[in-house]
């Protein structure tokens, strides 16, 4: 394990889902001193867990922040919230730098790991979003459009936020055009003054399209296997979140409810729709990513370890 004083260093491991960022972010962690902040916009929730692709693990407490072992490592931004509860990118950042600090003070590494292109962004690009708060009016009436049509109403008002946006998530179609509208404008991004700069290596895993799409495919089949189809009805049943709500989420979550609610009739193909959505998303996170020229794409570990290490040593 190497540690050294890293001052203000700070790596992010990014990357379209189902290209292995986890297992390269934890073998960083264990040879760096790391520790490390998820930027999933899923796995923030708790009971969303086969469906989110968490590293199996057991949720410790302190007085600072929740903290979620895995493989030894310790992680954060893992099942802080309900699943009834709506979380926002500024959420997400207020929390993260606070534990950026947090982790920075110790003398170890922060490693932030995960696929939701916009909260990256707000950590990287030290943006401060606007406080909008809910107009339920607007909601109400948002709430009667489809999916599609109020993904090209945000194209209209937003097209930066349509590029990442999860086109099957309504409530978050719904708070970007919320926030869009209510400001009158689309919002500038600002630079918070109150964080102080960081630096920042971004390394993206480059993994050739056929390649990805087949691990894909891999990893969804073992999550059926795991569950994934039980833990959608656990959560509607046990724990009470709506149909509605689970749909929400997105990709598993907006499919399995209609297999569950008997609108699509087999397994097979309840599967393939899941594996489409699952397509479609890591397209549409590249199309995010590659606009960002600051990333290093790479595939092999040796190659992004040693990224790393010439970045700790400058």
């Amino acid at each position: 394990m190497e540690s050294r004083g890293r001052n203000n260093k700070i790596i992010v491991i990014l990357g379209p889902t189902s290209s292995g960022k986890s297992d390269v972010a934890i073998s960083l962690a264990k040879k760096f001193d790391g520790e490390i902040i998820s930027a999933d916009s899923r796995q923030i929730y708790r009971g969303l867990d086969i469906g989110a692709g968490k590293e199996p693990g057991r949720i410790t407490r302190n007085t600072k922040h929740i903290t979620y072992i895995s493989s030894g490592i310790s992680h954060y931004m893992i099942d802080i919230v309900s699943p009834r509860t709506n979380f926002s990118a500024g959420q997400f950042k207020k929390r993260t730098d606070k534990i950026i600090v947090d982790i920075l003070k110790r003398g170890r590494l922060p490693i932030i790991c995960g696929g939701t292109g916009f909260w990256i962004k707000s950590i990287v690009d030290n943006v401060s979003y606007p406080e909008v708060k809910p107009n339920w009016k607007l909601r109400e009436k948002l709430n009667q459009e489809s999916t599609e049509e109020l993904f090209k109403r945000l194209q209209k008002l937003d097209p930066e936020r349509a590029g990442n946006i999860d086109t099957k998530n309504k409530v978050r179609l719904i708070r970007a055009i919320e926030i869009c509208e209510t400001l009158g404008k689309v919002p500038e991004t600002k630079r918070d003054p109150k964080v102080k700069p960081w630096e920042f290596l971004q390394i993206g895993i480059n993994i050739p399209k056929e390649k990805l799409q087949e691990k894909i495919k891999i990893r969804l089949k073992k999550r059926f296997e795991a569950g994934m189809i039980e833990e959608v009805e656990k959560l509607h049943r046990k724990e009470k979140i709506s149909w509605k709500r689970l749909e929400s989420f997105g990709l598993g979550y907006f499919w399995i409810p209609k297999f569950l609610k008997g609108e699509i009739k087999t397994k097979e193909e309840i599967f393939e729709k899941v594996y489409l959505a699952e397509k479609d998303y890591a397209k549409r996170q590249m199309t995010w990513f590659k606009k960002d020229d600051r990333i290093i794409w790479l595939e092999n570990y040796k190659n992004i370890e040693k990224e790393v290490k010439a970045f700790l040593k400058n």
